[in-house]
């Protein structure tokens, strides 16, 4: 899913309160974009300079609106428009083209420019180059399993919404060091699921910090996710599997989509 970078300007405490999508939560400093000139102090020390949002307040808000965010490896850009076609009909419209294969950036591509009502990102971005070549190719936001800081910093640099993956405390205090406030808790069923993260994450709630778990998800577990406030959406890679995706079966993916935007649907009505 996407990042919100922040700008603290002082050592004093900042206004609490920022919004985020439909939700409002505790957050410190001002939403900014540009250089991350420095990653390795507090969190009140990084610096984030430039004027631009690093994630538009609207994406922030279709993300969370979505509930999902499809996890897809596509190997034909052939592939790419009828796929996106078929995760719409079920109701999904935000997606995470993974760079697993050669075929990804080509989709991507073919997705912005012939089904621009999609949210299309990219995930697996492992390195700067990677975070460029992306941002060419038109996605609209970036993720990575892990969280390193050079990548965390090209993309401030280019402009790009990202969000790195965490497992573990340390790994949320060094995105919070770098000013990430949204994180992809991955792998989250083998790490232990919800109970752990709701464990691991309440020392840094007071700061707006929240996660996008993926890894061990599916239809059966994600409504007890989503009924979380730690929780704005879901990484969803059972939405597509590779197989169906490869069989042209798109009849299947529009019905796991289906299920999914119902379930979430049900979720928030409760």
């Amino acid at each position: 899913m996407g990042v919100i970078l922040f700008e603290s300007t002082s050592s004093s405490e900042p206004p609490l309160g920022l919004s985020l999508g439909v939700k409002t939560y505790a957050a410190t400093g001002r939403t900014s974009a540009g250089d991350l000139s420095d990653c390795t102090g507090s969190v009140a020390s990084c610096k984030v300079k430039g004027v631009t949002e690093a994630f538009s307040p609207e994406l922030a808000a279709r993300i969370e609106r979505a509930g999902i965010v499809a996890v897809l490896i596509i190997d034909r850009v052939e592939d790419a428009e009828p796929l996106a076609r078929a995760l719409l009909a079920g109701g999904v419209d935000a997606m995470e083209l993974t760079l697993r294969t050669e075929a990804a950036l080509g989709a991507l591509e073919v997705i912005r420019s012939k089904v621009p009502e999609m949210l299309a990102g990219v995930g697996t971005v492992l390195t700067p180059a990677q975070v460029r070549q992306v941002k060419d190719a038109g996605a609209e936001f970036a993720v990575s399993p892990g969280l390193n800081r050079s990548v965390v910093k090209a993309a401030a640099e280019a402009g790009i919404s990202f969000a790195p993956g965490i497992a573990t405390p340390s790994d949320i205090e060094a995105g919070l060091e770098c000013g990430c406030r949204i994180l992809k808790f991955f792998p989250s069923e083998p790490m232990g699921g919800l109970p752990f993260l709701k464990a691991m994450a309440a020392p840094y709630l007071h700061l707006g910090v929240q996660f996008i778990p993926l890894g061990g998800v599916n239809a059966k577990n994600m409504a007890t996710y989503l009924a979380d406030p730690l929780i704005p959406a879901l990484g969803g890679s059972w939405l597509a599997p590779r197989d169906a995706i490869r069989a042209g079966d798109w009849a299947a993916i529009t019905q796991l989509a289906s299920e999914a935007t119902a379930i979430i649907a049900q979720t928030r009505k409760s």
